[in-house]
């Protein structure tokens, strides 16, 4: 693992953060996108920004580190860790760590994560 950056996967990025930032402002009432699709695309967005930095030669184990930093999120959430750390409800913190714990929410990032290998094994 060393740093190097990826234009590539910077402007995959670039693109997934966008999607996220149109998921939460102007499609939030389409609630499959809000609710579901966002959370997927999440863990796709986190796989791009750390391929974009770090070359890192075992990309399934990238995937599953992701995924277990996603679920070490969600179970903060159950114990209101934004409100714990001071977080304000509304803050950009307090929105992007999140408010309340979802089964659902880890089935949407073992998707994402399918998805992502997937990706893996077709570009390998």
């Amino acid at each position: 693992m060393k740093l190097k950056f990826n234009l590539k996967y910077f402007i995959a990025t670039i693109l997934l953060f966008l999607i996220e930032v149109l998921i939460a402002t102007k499609l939030s009432h389409l609630f499959f996108v809000r609710a579901y699709l966002g959370d997927v695309i999440v863990v796709i967005l986190l796989y791009t920004f750390v391929k974009s930095l770090i070359q890192i030669n075992n990309n399934q184990k990238l995937n599953l580190g992701i995924f277990l930093f996603s679920c070490v999120i969600e179970f903060a959430q159950y114990f209101h860790i934004a409100e714990k750390l001071g977080f304000k409800v509304g803050s950009l913190m307090y929105i992007v760590i999140g408010n309340s714990f979802s089964w659902i929410d880890i089935l949407c990032y073992v998707v994402g994560c399918l998805f992502v290998s997937l990706f893996i094994k077709i570009n390998d």
